[in-house]
């Protein structure tokens, strides 16, 4: 009955599902950074009057942006208003 292990390995393994994707700490990295594509510490976005020194972007939602790559710049913070 090789079919049976077959069968009970194949359904043990679609009962466990994909492990879950957590999100990467970089340890390097203050509260106030993220990591990176590039596994780089960058500012998160923060909201201010005028742009602060370094950002790189205003997003939709008026908080600027540090990001130093315009791909997925401003995503969560419904896009980009204008690059700096």
């Amino acid at each position: 009955m090789p079919w049976a292990a077959a069968a009970f390995i194949g359904a043990s393994t679609a009962l466990a599902g994909p492990a879950a994707a957590l999100p990467v700490l970089h340890a390097g990295c203050a509260a106030s950074e993220y990591e990176n594509s590039d596994g780089a510490c960058v500012h998160r976005p923060e909201q201010s009057a005028t742009a602060p020194d370094g950002a790189t972007a205003r997003c939709k939602d008026g908080t600027y942006s540090f990001s130093q790559h315009r791909r997925g710049t401003c995503s969560g913070h419904r896009g980009v208003a204008e690059w700096l």
